[in-house]
């Protein structure tokens, strides 16, 4: 197996323009469909079955499709990116060596349908700009034991415009996703149909055991309040398991704190002991503000814990499973001024939830 894959020698994608004799045959064929989607109208023929099964995926949560690797993937142990283009279909396995999986320090990258594995350090550090990780399947980046807990993440770093989607992240010993561990500048971070999640390993991998749980949180974020407030979007994710017992004390799906501006929109959160952890402040990390709209949560201990006053937090129907043992716990302080909470509803019955949404 390669030991190191520079960038230079990873096949690109580029696509390109299609020739205008092409896309005169695309216009026919579309002009085709509609004609022929205008008589089904007329005649009355039903045309709703594919895309009320479009519209279905689109409702549900977590990811769709394919996720990972496809047929016949290139093998690395790890991977340096140093320059733009798209990467994809590698399998990239470290073996539990102390090694970052992939290092992306270029800007304008797409890393697609690959999968990542088996390393005691971080799986994906990003130093750049205008990065796209789509499609990829993350699972054990695993540090210290279960009881000496270390961070080892699933996707962080500095990144600025960073999209995350149909990622699938988990068995990691620190956090799915966290930016910054430095608390260096970051920003415009959306993360969408993402599965982040967290439960017993079925077998023993580095220091753990089989049975124990390794993780922190869903999604952590670190911010400076010297620097600019850094953006995060999280929508139509699943995110669960974050639950005792565990490595550390108040386990929480979001961990959302310091200098950062977070909105949380339909997503869904179930078998946590927090759900949303949301912590204000001032001082030198400042505190987060946060925004949820048109989510879920089943299962767990807490809904949302409100710490440190946290300022201008925005909840609108959130929905709250009769499972759930409290809905808002304030602590250290709870929420602070410009809190409101409207339009609390009891959801469908989780797997409900999961296959077709929230939607009425």
């Amino acid at each position: 197996m390669t030991p190191l894959l520079l960038s230079a020698s990873v096949k690109i994608r580029v696509s390109s323009v299609a020739p205008p004799s092409s896309r005169f045959r695309d216009f026919l064929c579309f002009s085709w469909l509609f004609l022929l989607g205008c008589a089904c109208t007329a005649l009355g023929v039903p045309t709703r079955t594919a895309s009320g099964a479009e519209d279905l995926a689109e409702r549900a949560f977590g990811t769709q499709g394919h996720v990972g690797c496809l047929a016949e993937p290139q093998r690395l142990n790890r991977l340096t990116i140093t320059k733009p283009g798209v990467y994809e279909n590698l399998l990239i396995d470290g073996e539990w060596a102390a090694n970052t999986l992939v290092k992306i320090t270029a800007d304008d990258v797409t890393l697609r349908n690959c999968e990542l594995r088996n390393t005691t350090k971080n799986a994906i550090v990003i130093d750049g700009k205008n990065i796209v990780i789509e499609s990829c399947r993350i699972h054990h980046a695993l540090a210290g034991t279960f009881t000496d807990q270390a961070d080892a993440h699933g996707i962080t770093g500095s990144p600025h415009n960073l999209v995350i989607r149909n990622c699938d992240i988990g068995l990691v010993s620190g956090d799915s996703i966290q930016f910054d561990p430095g608390r260096r500048p970051w920003d415009n971070v959306l993360v969408e149909r993402c599965t982040l999640w967290t439960g017993p390993l079925s077998a023993d991998a580095a220091g753990f055991k089989r049975g124990q749980r390794p993780g922190e949180n869903a999604i952590d974020t670190k911010q400076l309040a010297s620097n600019p407030r850094s953006r995060m979007t999280i929508r139509r994710c699943l995110l669960h398991g974050w639950n005792q017992p565990g490595q550390i004390s108040n386990l929480a799906a979001l961990n959302l704190k310091n200098n950062v501006a977070v909105t949380v929109e339909h997503s869904l959160l179930h078998d946590n002991e927090i759900a949303f952890r949301l912590r204000g402040g001032d001082g030198e990390y400042g505190g987060a503000l946060v925004t949820i709209t048109d989510c879920a949560v089943y299962d767990s201990s807490i809904a949302i814990r409100a710490e440190d006053k946290i300022r201008d937090l925005k909840i609108h129907r959130l929905g709250i499973a009769p499972n759930v043992k409290s809905k808002l716990i304030s602590s250290a302080g709870g929420p602070g001024p410009g809190y409101e909470n409207t339009n609390e509803f009891q959801p469908p019955p989780l797997e409900q939830a999961i296959r077709s949404g929230l939607e009425r």
